[in-house]
């Protein structure tokens, strides 16, 4: 888990994911959900591609951790991860 935008961005790279955002979740001009564009993956074509500005100043503004897993249970490289909230209750 990390807020670090450096290893944020050293993920993504390493998996070569594109910061994005699904199309249909957007608040007030914002992005809405923080995703990445995945190579040769596609959400039904509702997948965004944004800057990293974007993605960071959305990212920080929710005061969210990035969960994410290097490697599965096998070695093989994981696209595993999510943005959680720290507040709350169920977390």
């Amino acid at each position: 888990m990390t807020t670090n935008h450096d290893v944020i961005q050293r993920w993504a790279r390493a998996r070569n994911a594109k910061p994005a955002t699904i199309q249909g979740t957007e608040h007030d001009g914002r992005p809405g959900v923080l995703t990445f564009n995945f190579p040769g993956w596609r959400e039904g074509g509702k997948i965004q591609q944004i800057t990293w500005d974007d993605w960071f100043k959305t990212f920080d503004a929710r005061r969210v951790n990035f969960i994410y897993q290097e490697q599965k249970s096998d070695g093989r490289q994981s696209n595993f991860f999510r943005t959680e909230s720290p507040d709350r209750q169920d977390a």
